[in-house]
């Protein structure tokens, strides 16, 4: 039920959120490489591109990590204190976020390097990735990009769930829908705000391509700083935050009501069952 939920959450928030993602992206390039590819201007076009392919990468990334994160953070929940619940709700958002990044990685190199207009399709991207690169070029930046996520999954979840449990307690009731979407989208705006310079960190190791523009994290960092300056490290942090903030809201509130759903729906299963199994037969004589 949980991945059912979070794959589709995952797909909701992608298709609608992913022309925000796409300009986050190109404000992130690197100087050079913009000036190259786009004359020095935000290029408007193609807001969606790479939008179906990406969607075959989320749908079962979402899965996985909501898959693994319900129980991984039930299963804490249950061997920890109450006032320790959130290193639960911290060590199960970074291992749902690391059994998912085997998947999210491939989608992410992908997508931006569609998203910053250098592949056409996402196919065309693959093969060429592969061709030019190596499979390892599918995971350009994977490192980084764990650097970003395992922290934002980590933090994320951990907000979102003790807001959840503050909220519950003071109100001594469960959160309404649009309870719960405000305070998924204040946790993922708070969050995305905190990780900003990991993703501009993991978007340019994830573009650079065979250029090898930089050598890893540390040189990144030191390259950034010292040609484009300090405040490089926040490009894009408008439609970052913007994005996770209303992703946050989108993701956790279908997240919820799509388990909700599912739940009462086993639970009639399971009525319906119990039912049929007790009721009177009639003996033949």
């Amino acid at each position: 039920e949980g991945a059912i939920a979070g794959a589709t959450a995952g797909v909701v928030v992608e298709t609608v959120l992913y022309p925000i993602d796409t300009i986050k992206t190109r404000l992130q390039e690197s100087s050079n490489l913009f000036a190259a590819r786009t004359s020095g201007k935000i290029v408007l076009k193609g807001l969606y591109s790479g939008l179906a392919g990406n969607l075959l990468g989320v749908l079962p990334a979402s899965a996985i990590f909501v898959g693994v994160y319900e129980p991984v953070k039930r299963k804490l929940e249950e061997c920890l204190p109450d006032h320790l619940s959130s290193i639960a709700h911290l060590t199960a958002g970074a291992t749902g976020g690391l059994a998912a990044s085997l998947v999210r990685v491939p989608t992410e190199v992908v997508k931006q390097r569609m998203q910053t207009r250098e592949f056409p399709r996402a196919h065309i991207a693959v093969r060429s990735i592969v061709s030019n690169e190596g499979f390892r070029g599918l995971y350009a930046g994977f490192g980084s990009f764990l650097l970003r996520d395992l922290p934002f999954d980590a933090i994320q979840f951990c907000i979102y769930e003790q807001l959840k449990i503050g909220y519950k307690k003071m109100a001594r009731r469960d959160l309404y829908d649009s309870e719960t979407a405000l305070v998924g989208a204040f946790a993922g705006a708070l969050t995305g705000a905190l990780t900003t310079p990991l993703d501009v960190i993991k978007t340019r190791l994830m573009i650079q391509g065979k250029s090898n523009a930089y050598k890893g994290i540390v040189d990144c960092v030191q390259k950034i700083v010292q040609e484009e300056g300090a405040g490089a490290l926040t490009k894009g942090i408008g439609p970052r935050v913007m994005w996770i903030g209303i992703g946050g809201s989108i993701f956790f509130g279908v997240l919820e009501k799509t388990k909700q759903v599912l739940e009462q729906s086993h639970q009639k299963k399971v009525i319906k069952t119990t039912t049929s199994n007790n009721f009177p037969r009639t003996k033949e004589l």
